[in-house]
């Protein structure tokens, strides 16, 4: 987790109070106190957001709004996803791209009909927003808001509970986005989310996000959720986190994130690093992101080094855990494109010895997105 320097204090979320309020144990996360759980635990929480419905605060991300004629060309000069395809009142996951085929951050753009509507990392979003701003062509204009709250909630109850605040939630479509009332307060809600269930993000001011909070975790089946949980719901569900499935080195290639590389931009091949993009994709590329299971009880950690069943070094963890779905440890991480397949075996060393492990298919969850 990011933790701010001595000299920096860290930031608050509208929700800080709330949190306090119902027992969050707060820690540093990306320049914010956030909450890493509640009383009744990360396992507790991750398996509740599975079987009914979970409230994360994600009021760190970056929200963002671009407006002006040209929105979506002049967002494609540093993405290759198709944005100028995308239709209102739909959203789509992206990669910030640079010119050397990394990924500088993953995001979500919505469009709005008038504007475009951005998400993105807290840890990344001065340097997202920045080096936008600076793409930006005359008579376009970037809005940075800081002045709103995202809660996320999510899970197969999600629909029901927030049917009970907002009605026209339920009838959104996956990805589809609108401005509805949440409990009376004017909002942004978007059918989407980072856990692998059904769920809404709901963008909305500041100083009425506390009072939408305590309604929707005052629904039946709804109970708060922090930061372990929803590390080990991505997790499972096979996602990347930034700064460690995905970086400013790894391609979307390697990643197996190409599917978010529009066919408009294969036919043009005009984002930053296209090059790199196009010669991996034509000829493979020298590492890609997999599925992994231990064999046994024992977690593997990031950075855990990945060896071939005779010892050679062929890649490194980047996210793993304990999977509460599944129960049993999981990971992800990078290894040569030769032990890439299903199936193939490994070694993780692990406190010095060298645990067998096999590569599996991802997501470890199935996917429950509606549909």
């Amino acid at each position: 987790m990011a933790e701010s320097s001595a000299d920096t204090p860290l930031r608050e979320t509208p929700l800080a109070a709330l949190h306090r309020e119902l027992g969050a144990r707060m820690v540093p996360f990306a320049g914010y106190a956030m909450p890493l759980h509640y009383p009744g635990g990360i396992v507790a929480e991750h398996l509740h957001c599975r079987a009914a419905a979970a409230l994360f605060d994600v009021s760190h991300m970056g929200q963002a709004e671009l407006i002006g004629a040209g929105a979506a060309a002049a967002l494609e000069r540093l993405t290759p996803a198709d944005v100028q395809g995308l239709g209102p009142g739909r959203q789509r996951y992206g990669l910030f791209t640079n010119e050397a085929g990394g990924i500088e951050d993953d995001f979500m753009v919505a469009n709005l009909g008038d504007r475009l509507f951005l998400v993105v990392n807290a840890s990344r979003k001065q340097a997202d927003f920045d080096r936008l701003a600076a793409a930006l062509p005359a008579g376009l204009r970037l809005a940075r808001r800081e002045d709103r709250a995202l809660l996320a909630l999510q899970g197969p109850g999600a629909a029901a509970a927030l049917a009970a605040l907002a009605p026209e939630a339920a009838t959104l479509p996956f990805l589809g986005i609108a401005e509805m009332a949440v409990a009376g307060v004017p909002a942004l809600v978007s059918r989407s989310g980072y856990t692998g269930e059904d769920g809404f993000e709901i963008a909305l001011p500041d100083e009425r996000a506390e009072a939408v909070a305590r309604a929707l975790v005052g629904l039946p089946g709804v109970a708060p959720a922090g930061l372990g949980a929803r590390d080990s719901l991505r997790l499972e569900a096979g996602l990347c986190l930034y700064g460690n499935d995905i970086d400013a080195t790894t391609s979307p290639v390697e990643a197996r994130l190409a599917w978010t590389i529009g066919k408009r931009r294969r036919e043009a091949w005009d984002f930053p690093g296209a090059e790199r993009v196009r010669a991996e994709l034509a000829a493979g590329p020298r590492r890609l992101r997999v599925g992994i299971r231990p064999e046994g009880r024992q977690p593997a950690r990031a950075h855990t080094p990945i060896l071939s069943p005779d010892g050679a070094p062929i890649g490194e963890v980047t996210s793993g855990g304990f999977g509460p779905t599944v129960n049993g440890p999981i990971a992800m991480g990078y290894v040569a494109r030769a032990h890439a397949a299903d199936g193939t075996a490994l070694a993780l060393v692990v406190r010095g010895k060298a645990l067998p492990a096999h590569v599996v298919p991802l997501p470890f969850v199935p996917h429950r997105y509606a549909r």
